[in-house]
Parts: structure tokens; sequence; C-alpha cells
């Protein structure tokens, strides 16, 4: 009978050693912070020391992400205070009792009445005085996502043929804020665009391109690039870019409302703002110049485009047409004596564009002046 008491007695020791512990609990949430809005850093800490909080220790500690949530796993069962912590403080806490097993999910709110309530007067000013700025900073984005869509649904308006369109919006975003350069800039080639297609129509219908109605489109356009220039120019950090092409695109809408010297002067501001692009700019206004007959003017912004950029083709040509007229007859041979530099700046065109648009009537004019044409042009060479 002992023998059978000491097995049995054995037999029960070894199943109570292999019972189970309880399975872990785990826990998630979210923390929202008293203005609303995620809490961006911190620790949830799970304690059961009831004590003075200078005297806890925590048993478990998950980190707040910066969307505001937190996950912990393998937390024992048991009743504990969670608490929020931030920059070393608690902020908020709240007691739970997790069960084995569970996937236990625990928010904390903090702008629940409650905790409104225990708040210092002072906290709650400066939540009142922040809650204000963060709305203002909201409406701020909003207004700024919608002037974003508007102006690329302007610009889409504008590439496809429906400048008009993209003229009403944009004068609208610029009467919600008027003191964004981008937005004239940008108001400005959507006017020069729609004064452009007025023209081509009145061509088209064989009448005025120069009716009153298409040049005010014009001073319109040259208007709104001068307002984003002003704005551009007293800004706290000025683009050069920007206003060098607010200027050329100026030069542009002045030229084609009949206003040259305006448009040589804003041609003269865009080269002088951003010399890197100067050569783009003098060879627009020798070309403004060209196309109205005035020939001298011509020239003089020609010599300018070639000495901002040598290997720019078609400042040589204006230059050469500029000169050409200037050529003398020779009665004693009856050969036409070109003026100086006349020569020299159409074979410099057709060194540059030996197959450019204008090399063929440049070759047949050298040839019936009994002027040489080079054979020796780089091929390719643009």
């Amino acid at each position: 009978m002992l023998a059978l008491s000491a097995a049995a007695s054995a037999t029960l020791l070894q199943g109570s050693t292999a019972w189970a512990q309880p399975p872990a609990a785990t826990v998630h949430g979210h923390v929202t912070n008293p203005a609303g809005a995620a809490l961006k850093s911190g620790d949830v800490k799970l304690t059961t020391d009831k004590g003075a909080e200078k005297d806890r220790t925590y048993k478990f500690d998950f980190t707040v992400d910066a969307n505001g949530d937190y996950k912990g796993a393998n937390v024992t069962p048991g009743d504990y205070l969670m608490v929020v912590m931030a920059d070393g403080k608690t902020i908020d806490f709240q007691q739970v009792t997790l069960k084995a097993g569970q996937d236990a999910t625990v928010d904390f709110d903090m702008t629940r009445a409650e905790y409104m309530k225990s708040m210092s007067p002072e906290d709650r000013a400066k939540l009142e005085e922040y809650k204000k700025k963060n709305a203002s900073i909201t409406a701020d984005n909003a207004k700024i996502a919608n002037i974003n869509k508007t102006l690329a649904q302007a610009r889409a308006d504008e590439k496809n043929g429906k400048a008009d369109d993209a003229v009403k919006a944009l004068s609208e975003l610029t009467q919600q804020k008027p003191d964004e350069p981008v937005l004239w800039a940008s108001l400005g080639e959507a006017q020069l665009a729609s004064a452009d297609a007025a023209a081509a129509a009145a061509k088209a219908a064989k009448t005025s391109p120069t009716d009153p109605a298409i040049v005010q489109k014009y001073s319109d356009s040259a208007a709104s690039y001068q307002k984003a220039i002003d704005l551009n120019a007293n800004a706290k950090k000025p683009s050069p870019e920007n206003l060098a092409a607010a200027y050329l695109n100026e030069g542009q809408a002045l030229a084609k409302s009949g206003k040259l010297t305006e448009a040589a002067t804003a041609y003269e501001n865009s080269a002088k703002t951003l010399p890197s692009s100067a050569g783009s700019a003098y060879n627009n206004e020798a070309a403004i110049f060209f196309n109205a007959g005035k020939l001298d003017e011509a020239g003089a912004a020609a010599d300018k485009a070639i000495q901002a950029d040598p290997k720019r083709p078609d400042p040589y040509y204006i230059k050469g047409q500029s000169l050409i007229p200037k050529a003398t007859l020779d009665p004693k041979t009856n050969k036409f004596i070109l003026p100086p530099g006349c020569l020299e700046a159409y074979q410099e065109y057709l060194e540059l564009a030996p197959t450019g648009k204008f090399a063929p009537e440049v070759k047949d004019l050298l040839n019936n002046l009994g002027q040489p044409v080079k054979n020796t042009f780089k091929a390719g060479k643009k």
C-alpha cells in the first residue's frame, strides 16, 4: 500500500508541473491629443503600482508612432494602470483589465469632457490659441490645394485650345491671392494665348489682326506680366529666372500690341536680370524690330544677341538683312559693294545653320551679288 501511495504521489506531482501558463494578452490603440490631432510621439506604459507616480515601476512600455498608434504583445493578464507619457510627463491614464489571450483595444482621447475639465486655465487658454492657429493653417492649406488644382486645370485648358476658359479661372485666382506672382504670370500666359488665337482667327477670316479688341488682349497680357514682375521684384527672395521669363513674355505681348519701344525695354530688362539667357532676349528684340522694318534698331539688337550667344544663327541673318539695303553699286565694275560686316554675317549664318530655313535665301542672295559662298560648312552643325 505504501508503494502504491508513493507512486500515486509521484504521478500527481508530475501532473502538477505540466500545467500550462495562461496565454498572454496583446493591447493596441490610438492616442489623440487635446487639440484633436494624433499624438506624434510618446509612450504607453503599464504598471500594477498604484502608489505615487515617482515610485512606480512599469512592466511594459510601448512606443507611440507618428500616426498616434501603439501596439504591445506578450502582456501578462491582470489589472493595470495604463499611462500615456510624453516628454517625461504623464499626460493621460486609465485603469484596464487585460484577460488571458485577449487582443484589447485601448484608445486615449484627450478631447473628452472629463479631460478638458482637469486642465488648468493656463493650459486651456494655450489649447484654444493653438486651435485657432491650427484652424487658420488648415484653411490656408485647403485654399492653396484648391488654387493648385485650378491652376493645373487652367494650364490644361490653355494647352487644349481653351485659353479663354483659362483666363477666366486664373483671373479669379488672382483675386483670391493677389500677392502671388506665379498666378499673375500664368494669367499673362493664358491672355497671350487667347490673343494669339484671336489674331489667328482674324487672319483666317481675312479681317484685321490689329483689331482694338485683339490689341486689348495683348495689352492685358502685358499688364499681368508686369504685375508678376513687380511682385517678384519686391519679394524677400526674388527669382531671377522667373523675373527674366516674365520680362521676356511681357516683351512679346507688348510687341504684338504694337508697342515696340516698350517691348525692347522689356527684352533689355530680361537680359540684364539673367545674363545667361541674354542671347534669347536680344534675339527677340532684334526680331521684333526686323519684322517692323526698323532695320537700324534690328541690327543693333542683333549685335547684342551675337555678343551674348555667338552660336545662335538667327541674329547673324538679321544683321545681314539689316545691312544689305546699304549696299552700293560700283559704277566702274558694276558690282555691289556690301557694307562692313554684312558678308561676314551671312557667311556665319551659313556656317552655323547650313540647312537652316534662311540658308537657300542667303545662298541665292550671295550668288546674285557675285559674293563667295563657303562650301566648307560642317555637316550637321546646328
